[in-house]
C-alpha cells in the first residue's frame, strides 16, 4: 500500500506506547495471544489477537489459527482505520509541530539532545521541526534488532489479506484520539529521559520478542510493569483509559457482525485489560489453542 511508510512510523511510535502494564491480579493459565469472545447475546464468535507491531523478518509469523479466525470474521478491525484517507491526513500531521523542540529547551539541554540524538543516527537541526512525540519513533526503531529493510509490519500483513478477502475494516479510535493520549502521557522532557535508556529498551524489545513468539502474554504484560519505563499516569492515559474506550465500542460490533480486533498484546491482560473488562461486561472470553 502507499501508506506502507506512514503506518511504519505509527507502529514504530506504537511499540513503546502500547506496552504498558499494570498490576496483575487474575492469571491467565494458558499462553495464547488470540482470544475468542462469544455469549452475551452475541450470534457468532469474535476474536482478539495480541499483536506485535513490528517485528524482525526472522522472528514474524501469523500463526494458522489467527489466520483462521480473520477468515471466519465479518470485520477486521484495528487501532486505528490505516484505510481511511482522513485517518492517514491526521496521522501525517502527527508528526508537525509549530514550535522548534530547540525552542523548549534551554541552550545546555538542546546541546545534550543533539549529543544524544547522534546515538540515534541523526541531530537535533534534522528533527527540530518535528514533534516530540516523533523523538520517540526513533528510540524504537533503535530498538528493533533488524535493519529497516527487514521489518515486518504485523498488523499490515492482516490488514492486506483482509482487504484482499474483502473484509469491513474499521478503527477502534482516531489519530486524534492517540495522539490526545500521547500528549497527556508524555511531553518533551519525559521523552528525552527515555532516549537516555536506549540500551534497556533494545533489551526490553528482545525479552518482548521472545514473550510474543511463545505467546505468552502475561509476559508480555508484565514486562512492562517496571516503572523506568512507564509512570501510573502514562499508564492510565497510554492503556486503561484507551482500553476502557475501546471495550465501551467493541459490543455494538460484534453484535452486528463477527469480528476481529487486532490490538498491541500488551491491552490484553491486567486489572485494566480488554479481557477482563469484557468478562465483567458478561462475555466469555477464552484462549484458543486450536481453530
Amino acid at each position: 500500500m502507499k501508506n506502507l511508510l506512514k503506518l511504519g512510523f505509527a507502529a514504530l511510535l506504537s511499540i513503546s506506547f502500547n506496552s504498558a502494564s499494570a498490576q496483575h491480579k487474575n492469571t491467565e493459565n494458558k499462553n495464547s495471544l488470540l482470544w475468542e469472545v462469544s455469549g452475551n447475546g452475541l450470534s457468532k464468535p469474535s476474536y482478539i489477537a495480541g499483536t506485535f507491531h513490528i517485528l524482525c523478518s526472522k522472528d514474524f509469523e501469523i500463526k494458522p489459527k489467527v489466520l483462521k479466525a480473520l477468515e471466519k470474521s465479518d470485520n477486521f478491525v484495528m487501532e486505528i482505520n490505516y484505510t481511511d484517507p482522513n485517518e492517514m491526513a491526521s496521522l501525517q500531521k502527527m508528526y508537525q509541530t509549530d514550535h522548534k523542540i530547540s525552542d523548549q529547551l534551554s541552550p545546555d539541554e538542546a546541546k545534550e539532545l543533539n549529543t544524544l540524538l547522534a546515538d540515534y543516527g541523526t541531530s537535533l537541526k534534522n528533527i527540530d521541526s518535528s514533534s516530540p512525540q516523533a523523538l520517540y519513533a526513533l528510540l524504537s526503531a533503535k530498538a528493533v534488532p533488524c535493519p529497516q529493510t527487514e521489518i515486518k509490519l504485523y498488523e499490515m500483513e492482516l490488514l492486506q489479506k483482509a482487504i484482499k478477502d474483502k473484509k469491513s475494516i474499521k478503527g477502534l479510535e482516531k489519530v486524534t484520539d492517540q495522539m490526545k493520549s500521547i500528549n497527556e502521557a508524555y511531553d518533551l522532557k519525559s521523552i528525552i529521559a527515555q532516549l537516555k535508556m536506549g540500551k534497556e529498551y533494545e533489551v526490553l524489545f528482545k525479552k518482548m520478542i521472545e514473550a510474543f513468539k511463545n505467546e505468552n502474554a502475561q509476559s508480555l504484560y508484565t514486562l512492562f510493569k517496571n516503572d523506568r519505563f512507564m509512570n501510573a499516569q502514562q499508564e492510565k492515559a497510554m492503556l486503561t483509559n484507551r482500553n476502557k474506550n475501546w471495550v465501551k465500542l467493541m459490543p455494538e460490533i460484534m453484535k452486528k457482525e463477527g469480528s476481529f480486533f487486532a490490538v498491541g498484546g500488551s491491552h490484553l491482560m491486567g486489572e485494566n485489560g480488554i479481557i477482563p473488562l469484557l468478562r465483567s461486561q458478561g462475555y466469555t472470553v477464552k484462549a484458543v489453542s486450536n481453530l
